[in-house]
């Protein structure tokens, strides 16, 4: 096999807009394109800065509902702080920190309800195949 990275993501949402100032307003992602791509669509991508990985925002799939997404983990090197900014931006999360063993991390959702993590990377352990 020579897979080196995954590329994109697809997260399911209802209104692109909405998504968009989420992601890039409130999150801080980088909005790297955002053209028509059909009638009635829009290729919405956004992604943190320097990652190697983007997200498109989606309302085309079917078998995709929005806020159908759950467990997409953002890493982050100042957890508290960012929990700190999210919360003044509107960001409510789920519950307080938990701690596993790899790593501090809390859980909230975008405006549709997709699950999203934010971990702390720096206190997070090596990551495995069998977890």
């Amino acid at each position: 096999m020579t897979i080196t990275h995954v590329t994109l993501l697809s997260i399911p949402v209802s209104d692109q807009e909405r998504a968009r100032d989420f992601y890039v307003n409130t999150l801080g992602f980088d909005l790297l394109e955002d053209e028509p791509m059909g009638p009635g669509q829009r290729w919405v991508q956004v992604a943190p800065k320097g990652a190697l990985m983007s997200i498109t925002l989606v309302t085309w799939f079917d078998s995709m509902p929005p806020g159908s997404l759950r467990g997409l983990m953002l890493d982050t090197d100042d957890l508290d702080g960012d929990i700190a900014t999210l919360t003044e931006r509107g960001v409510r999360f789920e519950g307080d920190i938990q701690q596993q063993h790899w790593g501090r991390f809390v859980t909230f959702t975008d405006p549709d309800g997709n699950g999203l993590i934010l971990r702390s990377a720096l206190e997070a352990g090596p990551r495995s195949a069998t977890g």
